[in-house]
């Protein structure tokens, strides 16, 4: 009788140990399918884009039914926010790590300094999808769907902050650009790279050494940059208006609204409708100027890079050889973000959208954006045969870096801000840039260079 209580009692036992069991081969399952939608999105949102993406979309590319995504998530919404925030929070992880364990050292700036640019770059490019998906979605996201994240992104910028004002104490940074800027100048440099740097041709280490030099050193050779000479010339953006009739200013308006909606929400999300509501105009009326929206797009990318070309080609021709390489150099600099910020609409709808443009949009454009780094190349080149700038830095990755630091501000900095305390106007952040990419961040009085490092 004993026996027979002791085995039901054992057969019961095991029973429920194989219920628990099963239970939590299910939990894990569930997580594991909840680790792949997310995953999947993640990657959706980086190269697609978070409006462009459905919830359709996202159960296709985790290989899962399209109902079945709703056992997991209720909205699309739900996702992005964790997206986001895994974004975030391994990144901010890993550096604070780094900044908590060099803190004291301040010996050790360089090398540190190396190092979370290493990091930022390496999450950013390689190890994670979450990453590069929140700083490409981020800056089109309405201020409702910002506001959950903004804490976790001012401690990771809190992170950087805290790493610069120590070096600052120091007297390893220079004193007369704020530890604000220069932090978002070094995190405006990192982000674009997802924009243009193969990482399958080069290595990310690669990037982030050049990237540290860079930016620790500056580009010029001498001591200071002499940027008296500074040719303000105002900007003339393209005329996308034919003539004066109705119809053509009509078409010039649809070109602006296109231009903004392109500019605020990326170009998958930009869709004929919503253009028509930029342009205070019905849907329908579009089709009288435009056959289709990428007879739209393809005009206001031509426009924004024609503008560009155009202007920044315009301020270099005043200098005549033998020139001053430093003013011609920053003149050229103050052009590219005078049509970013201000003359040119254009320029910012391609400079925000190219990112996630198809392939074949990309094509059609490659020859002017190719054509305006050649004439930076050129600019550069120059400058470094008569030794203006470092003999020790490539070109080419010089422009692009450069370029990438002056792009990535129009998510950040506000010129319509100026004149409130704490804010700069446009000539004088655009003056702080150019003194941060001549001259570097680094106090020379402290640690001179020498500008002949090994390439």
């Amino acid at each position: 009788m004993d026996s027979l209580v002791a085995r039901k009692y054992r057969q019961g036992m095991e029973q429920k140990t194989d219920s628990t069991r099963t239970l939590n081969e299910d939990l894990s399952k569930s997580e594991r399918t909840r680790e792949g939608i997310l995953s999947a999105a993640a990657r959706l949102f980086r190269y697609e884009g978070y409006y462009a993406t459905t919830m359709r979309d996202i159960a296709q590319e985790s290989g899962i039914e399209a109902g079945s995504i709703y056992y997991h998530f209720q909205s699309k919404d739900q996702i992005l926010s964790e997206v986001l925030d895994i974004g975030v929070r391994q990144l901010y992880e890993k550096v604070s790590e780094i900044v908590r364990s060099t803190k004291g050292n301040p010996e050790d700036f360089r090398k540190t300094f190396a190092s979370l640019i290493d990091t930022h770059l390496t999450f950013l490019l390689t190890d994670s999808d979450f990453t590069s998906a929140n700083i490409r979605n981020y800056p089109m996201l309405s201020d409702e769907t910002r506001a959950p994240h903004r804490e976790l992104r001012a401690s990771y910028a809190e992170a950087w902050g805290s790493f610069l004002n120590e070096a600052k104490r120091s007297g390893h940074l220079r004193g007369d650009i704020s530890t604000t800027v220069i932090r978002q100048f070094i995190l405006s440099a990192m982000n674009w790279t997802v924009e243009w740097y193969n990482v399958d041709k080069y290595p990310v280490h690669l990037l982030a050494e050049r990237m540290s030099k860079l930016v620790l050193d500056g580009m010029c050779l001498h001591r200071r940059a002499d940027i008296e000479g500074l040719m303000l010339t105002p900007a003339t953006p393209v005329n996308v208006t034919d003539n004066n009739g109705k119809a053509s200013k009509t078409r010039a308006e649809i070109l602006r609204a296109a231009a903004r909606a392109m500019r605020d929400n990326g170009y998958k999300a930009t869709t004929l409708r919503k253009i028509a509501e930029e342009a205070d105009m019905k849907a329908g009326s579009v089709y009288y100027h435009f056959k289709s929206k990428e007879a739209i797009v393809d005009e206001v990318l031509n426009a924004g890079l024609s503008d560009l070309l155009t202007g920044v080609s315009a301020a270099v021709r005043k200098f005549d050889a033998p020139c001053d390489h430093h003013t011609r150099i920053a003149t050229a600099i103050w052009a590219h973000l005078d049509f970013l910020f201000k003359a040119s609409e254009f320029t910012s709808a391609n400079i925000r959208s190219y990112g996630m443009l198809p392939n074949h949009f990309r094509k059609r454009h490659r020859g002017i954006r190719q054509e305006y780094g050649k004439l930076w190349d050129t600019i550069l080149r120059e400058a470094q045969e008569d030794g203006a700038i470092r003999s020790d830095i490539r070109i080419v990755p010089l422009r692009q870096v450069m370029l990438g630091a002056l792009n990535w501000t129009v998510e950040w900095f506000d010129p319509n801000k100026a004149g409130v305390e704490g804010y700069l106007s446009l000539h004088e952040f655009s003056c702080m840039l150019i003194k941060l990419l001549l001259e570097g961040i680094c106090n020379r009085e402290a640690t001179p260079s020498t500008g002949q490092d090994t390439p």
